[in-house]
């Protein structure tokens, strides 16, 4: 069984909903990151994105924009996030590990090739945000290969129609896009139009949903986790991150986490 569906099946029976972190390796430097990686997860993160460096990473605000730069800069390579994805399901073998990537780098390194390295690393499964559903097919079947989860991104703007594709086309999670635009915390979110388009969402589509882009604070997590099951938090923790500060880190993952208990 899939590591991602075997942890929404935990926290449904706990009454909890998901807290999903996103942290880019090596940013801003390896060791850093490593250690932030860590500490999220030792904090009540449940699941991990796992930010893989690439550079146009179009669905991306500044903030993680530069942490794509940076790790580049410093020589972060395909490697490096493999043993790094290892080195941490090794230590924390009940978190699921999600890679977030851009098709290139998948299609660079071959389909087959990537996802068996991915896999062996201990990788539950991709989120590919430039990747429609309709072209998602050769991956999906290499993904299946080595029971790789693949999560595909729904959006304020997707019909019915389009919501029943990426329903199909997703294994065990649905990622949910909060607004049209790029990632990036925000003080204020449309909750009230959020509501409204998971609740369209699950007329359609029975598997899980999380929602990003833009979640920064308690109050967030709480107000989505009434209706969605679970919030992703990427370029608040990103931007701690950057200041070095894993003391602010780990208090705002606990913080978090607790809007996530419902």
């Amino acid at each position: 069984m899939s590591g991602l569906k075997d942890k929404f099946e935990k926290l449904k029976r706990e009454g909890r909903k998901a807290l999903v972190s996103y942290l880019m390796v090596g940013y801003p430097d390896y060791e850093t990151s490593l250690k932030a990686l860590e500490t999220v997860l030792e904090r009540g993160t449940d699941i991990l994105e796992l930010g893989f460096p690439f550079s146009d990473p179009v669905a991306d605000g500044p903030t993680i924009q530069l942490a794509h730069e940076v790790a580049l800069k410093n020589g972060i390579r395909s490697k490096h996030v493999f043993d790094t994805a290892k080195l941490l399901k090794d230590k924390y073998p009940d978190k699921p590990i999600l890679l977030m990537t851009y098709y290139n780098p998948i299609f660079r390194i071959g389909l087959e090739k990537f996802c068996k390295k991915s896999a062996e690393s201990g990788i539950d499964g991709f989120i590919v945000p430039d990747l429609p559903p309709e072209e998602c097919q050769d991956l999906k079947e290499a993904m299946e290969t080595h029971s790789l989860s693949l999560v595909l991104l729904a959006s304020p703007t997707s019909t019915e129609k389009r919501l029943k594709l990426i329903c199909n086309k997703s294994d065990h999670m649905v990622y949910f896009v909060s607004i049209t635009g790029t990632t990036g915390a925000r003080k204020e979110l449309p909750m009230e139009e959020l509501e409204r388009n998971i609740q369209k969402y699950k007329k359609t589509c029975d598997k899980p949903v999380v929602v990003g882009f833009g979640v920064s604070t308690k109050e967030h997590a709480r107000s989505i986790s009434r209706f969605a099951d679970g919030v992703v938090v990427g370029s608040l923790l990103v931007k701690l991150c950057a200041e070095r500060n894993i003391e602010a880190l780990a208090s705002k993952v606990e913080e978090l986490k607790e809007g996530t208990i419902i």
